[in-house]
C-alpha cells in the first residue's frame, strides 16, 4: 500500500478504478525521479558529450511525468479528455526516453534503470488510458 493508494481510498468522490489510478500516479513520480537521477548521472560521465540527447530527453520526460502525476492526483474536477491527452503525452515521453536510455544501457547502469522506470510508467499510463475509454 502506498500513500497514493491511502489517499485515493479515503477520497470522498467516485473514482472508476482506484488501483489503476494509484499505480499510474506512483509510476509517474517514480519515473520523474529516475529521469532526474539519470540526467544527473549522465552529466558525471566522462563521455558526457555522447549523452547530451539522453540528458535532454531525460529532463523532458521528467517534466511530462511530473505534470501528468499532478493532473492525475486532482480528481475533483477531472476532465476525461484532458486526462487522456496528458496520459498520451506521458506515454510518448516515456517511450522516447526508454528508447534513448536503452541505447546506452549496456554502458551505463543508470540508463538501464531509467529505461525500466519509463517502461513501467508507459504501461501504467496505458492501463489508465484504457480505463477512460
Amino acid at each position: 500500500m502506498t500513500v497514493t493508494q491511502d489517499m485515493l481510498d479515503c477520497y470522498p468522490g467516485e473514482l472508476a478504478n482506484r488501483q489503476v489510478l494509484a499505480t499510474a500516479i506512483d509510476a509517474c513520480y517514480e519515473c520523474a525521479q529516475a529521469c532526474s537521477a539519470c540526467a544527473d548521472a549522465c552529466l558525471s560521465e566522462e563521455s558526457v558529450a555522447d549523452l547530451v540527447r539522453c540528458i535532454g530527453i531525460d529532463l523532458d520526460c521528467r517534466d511530462v511525468c511530473v505534470a501528468t502525476g499532478g493532473v492525475l492526483v486532482r480528481q475533483s474536477a477531472a476532465d476525461d479528455n484532458l486526462t487522456a491527452a496528458v496520459l498520451a503525452a506521458c506515454i510518448t515521453a516515456c517511450s522516447t526516453c526508454a528508447d534513448e536510455c536503452e541505447s546506452h544501457a549496456d554502458m551505463h547502469e543508470h540508463c538501464r534503470i531509467c529505461a525500466e522506470a519509463c517502461r513501467r510508467c508507459q504501461q501504467a499510463c496505458r492501463a489508465l488510458l484504457t480505463e477512460l475509454a
